[in-house]
């Protein structure tokens, strides 16, 4: 679907108006509570649905005896929380710095408009930034042929050099986006995967635009609230009320595995279409020059034995899904991040999770049955986790602190 020059330029002209950081609307406590009770994931003892617990209570065990910081851990199995282990004297009301799985939420948000007929894969956004923003006109002239797919592909052909600790593209920067359009063109776009963060900026603007209101807000609309999360946050607006599309969303662990099963359901949250279950497969699909890489999402990067896909935050955030298992997993930590984008350390710890105790113990299936001493050992080794405390595996930042 293309849209017309003159309905991208009226939503331009729109969305040009917009007073963000809007507070949000109070809503009664109780009503409140009782909303997010029944959004809650329901859950089973694992043999219950064919999962053995043996190999979760040994993962949990490695975890404690080698220190390693996972604040959370949460399996999901036939929709139905079957392992949920959290460290550091936490619990499950507390919400964590999510970095690039903010990314995969840009993507699910993108969907929504697909899906309202208001946006698609091809539209070029610089022509949009421009007209809301013609002080960026100059710096997006060279980017007029730069589609949302090659941003959401992190194949856009654009070059830009992280300053460490003080880059005006992160935290605490007046104008991210006017940062975002200065960004050099190196090459043309979809010939090469280079995954940088200019591209999430000029998608989460486009989000913003083409919506009529702030990304942060049109995610609670479209996602947040239909999925009954609570205690979100979008961080990191810059000096005009901006957040950027790839990093600074704060999500609860189990509000996390929902966009897990949102996923999983092709689009579908309690029999509602939320996210078009064309644009879940578009995104998990490679969609340019990386064979591991859709839409903001991994492909097979974790799991290579059988289909998988998962966002993938810096120093250890992850959304997996398993769809033949029918299973999420969703973790929080702060791991070690030495190494590159695909041999991190972290990456390849939760590798190690995922295929050498998660897996096998979705796949125990019939061959286990419920069990009162199982049960019993698992909740034991469930408050043995959460008494104990991790050691971060690289230098913490400001935001690495879980909140409630």
């Amino acid at each position: 679907m293309k849209r017309s020059p003159r309905k991208l330029a009226s939503a331009a002209m729109a969305s040009a108006l917009l007073l963000l950081g809007t507070a949000h609307a109070q809503v009664p406590a109780a009503a409140q509570a009782a909303t997010n009770k029944a959004a809650e994931l329901p859950t089973a003892q694992p043999e219950t649905v064919g999962v053995d617990s043996r190999k979760l209570i040994a993962l949990s065990q490695w975890i404690r005896r080698d220190q390693l910081d996972v604040r959370s851990l949460i399996v999901v199995k036939d929709g139905k929380v079957v392992f949920e282990r959290y460290g550091d004297e936490l619990g499950r009301d507390y919400n964590h710095e999510l970095y690039s799985v903010t990314k995969f939420i840009s993507a699910l948000l993108v969907g929504t408009l697909v899906g309202d007929g208001k946006l698609s894969p091809q539209d070029k956004p610089a022509p949009l930034l421009a007209a809301a923003r013609p002080d960026l006109a100059p710096a997006l002239a060279d980017k007029q042929d730069i589609a949302l797919r090659h941003l959401m592909s992190m194949s856009s052909g654009l070059s830009y050099k992280l300053v460490e600790g003080t880059d005006t593209l992160y935290y605490g920067v007046p104008d991210r986006l006017k940062v975002a359009a200065s960004a050099a063109v190196r090459t043309k776009a979809g010939t090469e995967f280079d995954y940088i963060d200019v591209n999430p900026v000029l998608v989460g603007a486009t989000i913003t635009q083409v919506s009529g209101q702030p990304e942060q807000r049109y995610g609670e609309a479209r996602l947040f609230k239909p999925l009954g999360m609570s205690h979100y946050r979008w961080d990191g607006a810059d000096g005009k009320g901006a957040v950027s599309g790839g990093w600074g969303l704060r999500l609860r662990t189990i509000d996390m595995a929902k966009l897990g099963l949102l996923m999983l359901n092709q689009g579908k949250w309690q029999g509602q279409q939320i996210v078009p279950a064309s644009w879940v497969a578009r995104m998990t699909t490679p969609a340019g020059p990386a064979a591991d890489y859709g839409y903001y999402c991994w492909v097979n990067n974790i799991v290579k034995s059988e289909r998988e896909f998962s966002a993938m935050g810096f120093k250890g955030q992850f959304i997996t899904v398993l769809p033949r298992q029918n299973a999420v997993i969703v973790m929080n930590s702060i791991m070690s991040t030495a190494g590159g984008l695909r041999d991190a350390a972290y990456l390849d710890l939760y590798r190690k999770m995922v295929n050498d105790y998660v897996l096998p113990a979705l796949q125990a299936g019939n061959s286990v049955k419920p069990d009162a001493a199982l049960q019993a050992a698992l909740r034991q080794e469930l408050a043995l986790a959460r008494a104990s405390h991790g050691k971060p595996g690289t230098a913490l930042a400001f935001n690495d602190k879980p909140e409630q």
